[in-house]
C-alpha cells in the first residue's frame, strides 16, 4: 500500500516565507532556507515552493533561492510561480526542483503541460489548481488567486490529467488558512475525477483534520503551512497520530 505524504509548504513572497487566510492578510513566517531545514529534519515527505506573486508581478521566480533550499534539505522538491515556459521549468529543474507546478500559465497555455509532460516526464509536472465555491460547483482563480477564471475545477483537472500532469495540487481559497479543516468535498470530487495522485491543501488547524483529510477523500498527499510554520504541531506528530490510526505513512 502506498504511503499517505505530509508536505509542509513555503508561500513565498520578497524572499520570505509569509502566510494568510484564504490568499490575503499575508504575515511573515521565516527564512526560507532557514525553515525548509528544519521541515527536513522532521521527516516530511516533501516540501513545496510556491512563490505566490512572481505570476501577478509578471517576473521570474526567485531561482537563486531555488538553489539555496535544494543545497540545504535531501527531501523531495516542488517548485512553483512565475513559470512562463519550457525553459523556466528546465532551470528549476536544474537548480535543485524534482517537481515542477504550474497553474496561470497552464490555464492561459493548456499546451504547457503537454509539452512539459513530454520533454520532462509528467513525474516532473503539478498542475497546481486554486479554487473556489461556487452555487453549483468550483471555479478555477489564477494570479495568486487574485484572478477568476471561469473555468470549473473539476473539468480542468481532467484536462490537466489528460494532458500529462503526474499530479494535482489542489487548494481551496474557502479554506486556506482558516484552520477549519480541509475542503472534504472538493478533494474527493477531484480525487474521483482523476486518476492521478492529488495533494490536498488548504485548511489543516489540527490532527485530527489530516485524519479526516486521508479516511474521507483520496487524497494521496495533504499539504500544510501555519500549523507547521508558527510551531502548533510538527510533520513527526502528524505522522505519529496517522500511524496510530491506521493510515500507512513513511516515519
Amino acid at each position: 500500500m502506498l504511503t499517505k505524504r505530509i508536505i509542509p509548504c513555503l508561500d513565498i513572497k520578497d524572499g520570505r516565507v509569509v502566510k494568510g487566510v484564504k490568499f490575503l492578510g499575508l504575515k511573515d513566517a521565516g527564512d526560507p532556507v532557514s525553515v525548509a531545514k528544519l521541515y527536513d529534519a522532521q521527516s516530511a515527505d516533501e516540501l513545496a515552493f510556491l512563490d505566490i506573486t512572481a505570476s501577478i508581478e509578471k517576473r521570474k521566480i526567485l531561482l537563486e533561492l531555488v538553489e539555496r533550499i535544494a543545497q540545504n534539505i535531501f527531501m523531495p522538491f516542488t517548485v512553483g510561480g512565475g513559470i512562463a515556459d519550457l525553459t523556466d521549468i528546465r532551470n528549476l529543474l536544474n537548480a535543485g526542483a524534482e517537481k515542477v507546478s504550474v497553474n496561470t500559465q497552464a490555464v492561459k497555455f493548456p499546451e504547457l503541460i503537454q509539452d512539459a509532460s513530454r520533454k520532462f516526464g509528467s513525474q516532473c509536472i503539478v498542475l497546481a489548481i486554486d479554487a473556489k465555491k461556487t452555487p453549483k460547483t468550483w471555479e478555477v482563480f489564477i494570479n495568486g488567486g487574485r484572478t477568476p477564471t471561469g473555468l470549473d475545477a473539476l473539468e480542468w483537472a481532467k484536462k490537466g490529467a489528460q494532458a500529462g500532469a503526474g499530479e494535482i495540487l489542489l487548494t481551496s481559497m474557502d479554506y486556506d488558512g482558516t484552520k477549519d479543516g480541509y475542503d472534504l468535498d472538493l478533494t474527493d470530487a477531484i480525487c474521483k475525477a482523476v486518476n492521478i495522485p492529488v495533494i490536498a491543501s488548504g485548511g489543516a488547524g489540527k490532527l485530527e483534520h489530516f485524519y479526516d483529510c486521508f479516511a474521507r477523500t483520496g487524497a494521496q498527499a495533504a499539504l500544510a503551512a501555519s500549523l507547521f510554520h508558527y510551531g502548533e504541531c510538527t510533520v513527526k506528530q502528524v505522522k505519529g497520530y496517522l500511524k496510530e490510526k491506521g493510515i500507512p505513512v513513511r516515519l
